[in-house]
């Protein structure tokens, strides 16, 4: 029999019980994507960054570098809980991370704007699929671009460089899912 899929509001989120979630969080369906946070500092950020690994329904969340880790009570409010519901893992150096993800068979792509970068919504996709989000004063580092797959960016049309790295992370997986599904219902 199938099991029930479990949806919970805010205020069951923030008041969830973290054993229950661990145990409870391998019925929630998953897609084949990880996340991959390249030195995001910004608590807000880390904890908004497991809401977006929740609704995109990612495998997984790796925090990567001297960043703070749940529990955190930033990461609690931001995340509503959701940091309870999300697997996720710790990895002192996110080139460690991606080297590990590359052995696993993950394709991995960074957004980031560099010479070659290909816009995102042109870019091929594979799965299952690592997305590596960089730090917000340094974007992705050097040598974490050389272990990725691809590089993409989304285009800016103002005076302003760069999207907030959540809302541009936001914005890839989104695509990537539309497309995917949409493949998917084509075949």
């Amino acid at each position: 029999m199938a099991s029930k899929e479990i949806k919970l509001n805010s205020h069951q989120l923030r008041s969830s019980n973290q054993l229950i979630a661990k145990v409870q969080q391998r019925k929630v369906k998953r897609n084949p994507i990880v996340l991959v946070l390249d030195n995001v500092l910004d608590t807000y950020n880390i904890g908004s960054f497991f809401r977006l690994a929740d609704a995109i329904g990612a495998e997984k969340i790796y925090l990567c570098g001297p960043v703070v880790t749940p529990p955190n009570i930033k990461i609690h409010r931001a995340s509503i809980g959701t940091w309870k519901w999300v697997p996720w893992e710790h990895f002192p150096k996110t080139d460690d991370c991606l080297k590990q993800l590359k052995k696993d068979g993950y394709h991995i792509v960074a957004c980031e704007q560099k010479p070659g970068s290909i816009i995102y919504h042109k870019a091929k996709y594979k799965f299952p699929l690592a997305i590596v989000a960089g730090s917000e004063s340094d974007g992705v580092g050097e040598s974490t671009l050389k272990l990725c797959d691809q590089i993409i960016e989304i285009p800016m049309y103002g005076i302003n460089v760069s999207l907030n790295v959540l809302v541009a992370t936001s914005v890839i997986c989104y695509n990537i899912l539309c497309h995917h599904y949409t493949s998917e219902t084509e075949r």
